[in-house]
């Protein structure tokens, strides 16, 4: 999961940085008032990355998608790509959940081939020492 999150939240990044450069070219938005939170937003996308396999990160997530679509408000853009974005998250956090249960289910089961393959091994060592084999070392 942490890896789609991360992904959608890169994405989200860049995004962040282009909005600013289009919210620049409005005459009633301060340049340093522009900057200082897109920058905000641009640095808690990276922070999140982080975050996200800890409480309350995919919370967290959600909160940025908001705040990302309520954006548009100054962008109009952002409302289609804020949106497109949420989707994206959700997507990351469900499918990203259904990949991480795969991935332990895959190690128990190798877990339980190895134990067996140990235990068949050991058998077999048992067996072959019951029947008298000889070893180099015995000769």
């Amino acid at each position: 999961m942490r890896t789609l999150c991360a992904s959608t939240l890169i994405g989200e990044f860049f995004v962040v940085g282009f909005a600013a450069l289009v919210a620049m070219k409005d005459p009633d938005l301060a340049g340093s008032t522009v900057w200082t939170v897109s920058g905000i937003a641009m640095f808690l996308c990276l922070a999140l990355c982080g975050m996200v396999t800890r409480p309350g990160g995919i919370a967290l997530g959600w909160a940025f998608q908001i705040a990302l679509i309520a954006s548009g408000f100054v962008v109009p853009t952002m409302f289609f790509m804020g949106t497109v974005f949420a989707a994206l998250w959700w997507a990351s956090v469900h499918y990203g959940r259904k990949i991480d249960e795969a991935k332990a289910r895959f190690a128990a089961q190798a877990d339980q081939d190895i134990q067996a393959d140990q235990a068949t091994q050991a058998d077999q060592d048992i067996q072959a020492a019951q029947a008298g084999s000889t070893t180099p070392d015995a000769v």
